[in-house]
């Protein structure tokens, strides 16, 4: 049985749009590929035939999976979250203690997370740290250079 997995709407529908981009694109791109490979001749010495049978069995899996992850996703309505304390899909602005920079996350699954827009995962060592505190609540968190104390600031959607 499949993982179920929690999207946001915007999440789901960047799911199912790359899903619908290698189901028009590449995987016709790829056919194409194939029969040309397939007009050069012998196919037992076809290097090129080869590739593009294997690209497409590599992309037929990728697709297989997305479908799979998107069968058995389900949309959080993030109108009835909790914001009395940090929760996945939840917005959270946090001050650090040493230099004073705040910046702000949102909490996703890791298969949304994009740090270039502030997007998280949930199994990252900063969210981990941040799940279930409240607004004054301060945490240390322990990242790559090592040991930061943060404040929750903010909690909102």
């Amino acid at each position: 049985m499949a993982e179920v997995s929690y999207y946001t709407e915007e999440g789901l529908k960047k799911l199912a749009a790359e899903i619908n981009h290698l189901k028009t694109f590449e995987r016709p791109s790829i056919s194409k590929q194939i029969a040309e490979a397939r007009d050069k001749g012998d196919l037992s010495e076809n290097a090129e035939y080869d590739a593009a049978k294997e690209a497409q069995g590599l992309l037929e899996l990728k697709i297989s999976k997305l479908e799979d992850i998107l069968n058995n996703a389900r949309v959080i309505d993030t109108k009835k979250l909790d914001l009395s304390k940090v929760s996945v899909f939840a917005n959270v602005k946090i001050r650090n203690l040493k230099n004073k920079a705040e910046v702000v996350y949102s909490i996703v699954n890791e298969k949304e997370a994009d740090l270039k827009s502030g997007k998280i995962s949930s199994n990252s060592p900063i969210a981990q740290g941040l799940l279930g505190k409240r607004v004054g609540d301060t945490v240390e968190i322990k990242v790559p250079a090592g040991s930061v104390a943060f404040e929750v600031v903010e909690i909102f959607m």
